[in-house]
């Protein structure tokens, strides 16, 4: 699903603020999640059914590379860094990383019921709540988690990573989505 009309977006040039990008899409997702769930008690609609396999496609494979942008290319240079204003930053990372790790059972349950839900044509009661909870702690854990690094975090690493490294984070999201990352003014990615 593309990001929102009148949406900033940004390129392959600003790689945090593509982060940022994708939390925008997260965010919009888990809305989409969230309406989903309100519904559930009757057989999805077209649009219904469309927006909640347009969420779970964006989950299952557009969020796994968001995070590897974090874990495996800006992390690790951040935490090379001795800069004294990054040192109360650095101590958030591991706890980013846990809400990476502790979203991976609630992802899986929210799959598995909406799968159910778009097969089916409906959910038992339990099943709809079990759903808009696990919906609920989503967006509890990706509200504060998306605060810290929008704020804290990436503005940091915009400010004190080097171009070089900045160009190697590029190239690393860029691989991750198999785009080629020659005029990189111009490069978007879809995720």
């Amino acid at each position: 699903m593309p990001v929102q009309i009148g949406a900033k977006t940004h390129n392959f040039t600003d790689p945090t603020g593509l982060l940022s990008d994708c939390h925008r899409r997260i965010e919009m997702f888990l809305e989409t999640l969230a309406a989903a769930g309100k519904v559930m008690g009757a057989p999805p609609s077209v649009d219904t059914a469309r927006a909640l396999q347009s969420a779970l496609v964006y989950f299952r494979q557009a969020a796994p590379k968001h995070t590897a942008d974090e874990e495996q290319s800006l992390f690790p240079r951040l935490r090379g860094r001795e800069e004294p204003e990054l040192k109360s930053a650095l101590s958030t990372l591991d706890r980013l990383e846990k809400d990476h790790e502790a979203v991976s059972p609630l992802h899986a349950e929210v799959e598995r019921l909406a799968e159910t839900y778009l097969e089916t044509g409906s959910l038992s009661a339990s099943d709809v709540q079990a759903f808009q909870t696990a919906v609920a702690r989503l967006q509890e854990t990706y509200r504060e988690h998306i605060r810290v690094e929008d704020f804290t975090v990436f503005p940091l690493a915009a400010h004190l990573l080097s171009d070089s490294d900045k160009s190697a984070i590029a190239q690393e999201m860029a691989t991750r989505r198999k785009v080629p990352l020659l005029g990189i003014d111009a490069a978007k990615p879809s995720e």
